[in-house]
C-alpha cells in the first residue's frame, strides 16, 4: 500500500491504514538502529514526520486523538534528535567544502569534521542511544494499539472538509512563516517555514488523487525547497554551536574559516529559499484549498451506510 489516501475508500480506514504502515516502518528502522544507527535513525524520523503530517491533515475530524498522538510522536522524534543532529553537522561541513572548494583547500574544515565525527561516534556507542531507542520503540508500539480509537467522518462532504481544513492550516502556517522570514529573517522563522513546507509536501503525497491542480511540478518544487531549507537549518545550527563555544571545534583559525563560510552559505540559502517559497506560498491558502474541497467532495467514496441506502 502507499502513503496516499484512496478516495474510493472510507477516510477513517485509510487514515488508520497509513498510520499503521508508517509506524510499523518506524519500528523496523528502530530495530535496525543498533547495527546502522546513522541511516536507521534518519529513516525512522522521516516516518514519524509522515505520521505527524497525516495527523495534522485530519486534525479537525478528531482533534483529541490527533493532538495527543502528534505530541507523542513529537516526543519520540525528540529522543532521537541528538544522534541525527550530529550526522547533519558532518553533512554540513561536507556541503561547505563542496560549495567553496578554493576556500576549503586547506585542512581547516577537515579538523572540524574529525571532531564532529568523534562526537557522533560517542553518541552512537554510548548507552544513551540504546535507552532512547528502547523508549521510542515502546512509545510506537503503544501508538499502534491506539490507532483503532481514531474515528473520522466518512461521508464525502464532511471528509472533504476535514482534508481541506488540514491542508489550509498548513498553507497558512507556511504563509505566516514566509512573511516573518522575509521581514525578520530570524532562524526560528526559517525553521517554521521549513516545517510547514515539509508538511505541505507530505500533504501533497497524501492527497495525490484529490489535489485539484497538476501536482507533479508542485511536489518537485516543494521537495526542493524543503531540502534547501534543511540545509539552511543545518547551517544555522552549526553557526549557533560555533558562536556558543560549548563544544571544541578546532583552533581559532579553523573556526574563523568555518564562520566565514557559514555566513556566506546562510546568505545565499536565505535568498534562494525566500524566492522559492514566495512562488509556492504566495497565493491565498483559502483560494488554494477551496478547489481541493470541491474536488474531494466529488471524488471521495460515500460511507458504507450511505452506499447501502442509495442501493435500496
Amino acid at each position: 500500500m502507499s502513503f496516499r489516501i484512496d478516495p474510493r475508500l472510507p477516510l477513517t480506514g485509510e487514515v488508520r491504514r497509513i498510520l499503521a504502515e508508517e509506524i510499523g516502518k518506524a519500528l523496523a528502522h528502530l530495530d535496525a538502529a543498533s547495527s546502522r544507527p546513522e541511516q536507521a535513525l534518519h529513516k525512522c524520523r522521516r516516518r514519524l514526520k509522515n505520521v505527524r503530517a497525516l495527523l495534522r491533515l485530519v486534525r479537525s475530524g478528531d482533534e483529541t486523538f490527533c493532538d495527543t498522538e502528534n505530541q507523542c510522536y513529537r516526543n519520540v522524534a525528540g529522543l532521537l534528535a541528538g544522534p541525527r543532529e550530529a550526522t547533519a553537522l558532518i553533512e554540513t561541513i561536507d556541503r561547505l567544502a563542496a560549495s567553496f572548494p578554493k576556500e576549503s583547500a586547506g585542512d581547516e574544515l577537515g579538523v572540524v569534521r574529525d571532531r564532529l565525527v568523534a562526537h557522533q561516534q560517542e553518541l552512537h556507542e554510548g548507552s544513551g542511544l540504546e535507552a532512547a531507542v528502547g523508549a521510542a520503540t515502546a512509545a510506537c508500539e503503544d501508538g499502534l494499539k491506539r490507532i483503532e480509537s481514531l474515528t473520522l467522518p466518512d461521508q464525502p462532504e464532511q471528509a472533504a472538509d476535514v482534508l481541506a481544513d488540514g491542508a489550509r492550516a498548513t498553507l497558512r502556517r507556511a504563509r505566516k512563516a514566509l512573511d516573518k522570514a522575509g521581514s525578520r529573517g530570524e532562524a526560528n522563522d526559517f525553521h517554521d517555514l521549513r516545517k510547514a513546507a515539509k508538511t505541505h509536501g507530505m500533504h501533497l503525497s497524501l492527497l495525490g488523487r484529490l489535489w485539484p491542480t497538476p501536482i507533479k511540478a508542485r511536489r518537485k518544487a516543494v521537495d526542493q525547497l524543503g531540502e534547501r531549507l534543511g540545509e539552511l537549518h543545518d547551517v544555522l545550527v552549526m553557526r549557533a554551536l560555533l558562536d556558543s563555544g560549548e563544544r571544541p571545534l578546532g583552533s581559532p583559525e579553523d573556526k574563523k574559516l568555518l564562520g566565514k563560510l557559514l555566513k556566506r552559505s546562510e546568505k545565499n540559502l536565505k535568498k534562494t529559499c525566500l524566492a522559492e517559497a514566495t512562488e509556492l506560498f504566495g497565493d491565498s491558502p483559502k483560494r488554494s484549498t477551496r478547489k481541493l474541497a470541491r474536488k474531494a467532495r466529488h471524488d471521495l467514496a460515500p460511507s458504507p451506510e450511505d452506499a447501502s441506502a442509495a442501493a435500496s
